[in-house]
């Protein structure tokens, strides 16, 4: 009893959230430019990927943030996370442009909205020695791409952990999505074929959600959803 306690306490201190941006190195307070989410307390990962949750986690969908981040196109934004990234998997981000009308703190994020502009892969494949960019760490970034068009935006950052993802729905995904405003954008950005909903963008029995990580040792792997856009 007392082991499988101790397992469980371990388990739940390897779960991780999204808590706020930093951006040329000031830290935004804690969900001021970041949607609240479920998981705040719990910090515990979404496992179907059918749920309403998948768009942004949120604890209060519609609410939106306080804050919207100013951002030039072609510079990084990065994440804060609570406490790190504990469980081995792919790190994606997405970008949904904010409809005329809307603002980034009223816009839904629903609908065929969302394009890739970043997934990374693992080291060691067919090794059994796998590791992944991602592992231990306590803030990760992206790079806006120069090419998007000037406007409102969320910026979705997504963790897929792997370690249960064995069986179907064992997969773990943790995300948050941030409100930005860029300025700078050339336009030109490539995205035709390539938005996808969420949630509608994964299915659990997809080979990067359904994906034994540690036997037999694996040789190849698949991330979830479309390719990253191009400029």
């Amino acid at each position: 009893m007392k082991f499988l306690t101790l397992l469980s306490a371990t388990a739940a201190t390897a779960h991780y959230t999204f808590i706020n941006t930093v951006y040329n190195s000031a830290k935004s307070p804690d969900w001021s430019t970041v949607r609240l989410t479920e998981n705040r307390y719990s910090h515990g990962p979404i496992q179907d990927v059918t749920s309403p949750l998948m768009t942004c986690y949120e604890l209060n969908p519609g609410t939106g943030a306080p804050s919207t981040l100013d951002v030039v196109a072609g510079s990084p934004v990065n994440f804060t996370v609570d406490s790190d990234i504990g469980h081995p998997g792919p790190l994606l981000f997405y970008l949904a442009k904010v409809p005329a009308g809307q603002t980034a703190a009223t816009f839904d994020g629903k609908g065929v909205v969302w394009f890739k502009i970043y997934e990374d892969a693992p080291k060691g494949l067919g090794t059994g020695s796998i590791t992944w960019p991602s592992g231990g760490k306590k803030q990760v970034g992206v790079q806006i791409p120069k090419c998007v068009e000037d406007g409102e935006y969320l910026l979705r950052v997504e963790h897929i952990a792997l370690h249960s993802a064995g069986s179907v729905g064992g997969a773990q995904i943790y995300l948050s999505c941030a409100q930005i405003k860029v300025t700078g954008g050339t336009g030109g950005i490539q995205t035709a074929g390539k938005l996808v909903a969420f949630p509608g963008a994964y299915k659990a029995t997809d080979p990067g959600l359904l994906f034994q990580l540690y036997w037999p040792v694996p040789t190849s792997y698949v991330v979830p959803g479309p390719a990253v856009v191009s400029c």
